[in-house]
């Protein structure tokens, strides 16, 4: 896994959250502070046969399987997605995992991990 947070100019969003690896194991409070979530892009063309899901938590350390997702995006086998939330998304804190289940039980990791990108302020 490798997560990266970087500071944009600001005409949408501040923050670039970048996950070249994401799996079922939570990113936990990836801003750091509270703020809106405007864009989500999953990109799950690595798994041939398989449906990724990225639960998305407004909690600043959930156990993935357990804690209710706030939002879950879906990218389907070998397919990149864009989710764009043009009032934007407002959180306290920030937290993600991908897994292969919708739902709160699904804590399995795709076999190929899955790059996700968020732009957040």
């Amino acid at each position: 896994m490798s997560l990266s947070v970087s500071t944009q100019v600001s005409p949408v969003g501040s923050k670039l959250i970048v996950e070249t690896a994401a799996g079922a194991t939570a990113n936990n409070n990836v801003t750091g502070a509270a703020g809106t979530l405007y864009t989500v892009d999953i990109d799950n063309t690595g798994n041939a046969d398989t449906d990724a899901y990225v639960k998305i938590y407004n909690t600043a350390a959930p156990v993935v399987g357990t804690t209710a997702p706030d939002l879950i995006l879906e990218a389907p086998a070998n397919q990149r997605r864009d989710f764009v939330i043009p009032q934007g998304w407002d959180f306290a804190s920030l937290s993600f995992a991908c897994v292969v289940s919708p739902g709160t039980a699904g804590a399995t990791a795709p076999a190929v991990s899955v790059p996700v990108r968020m732009v957040a302020s």
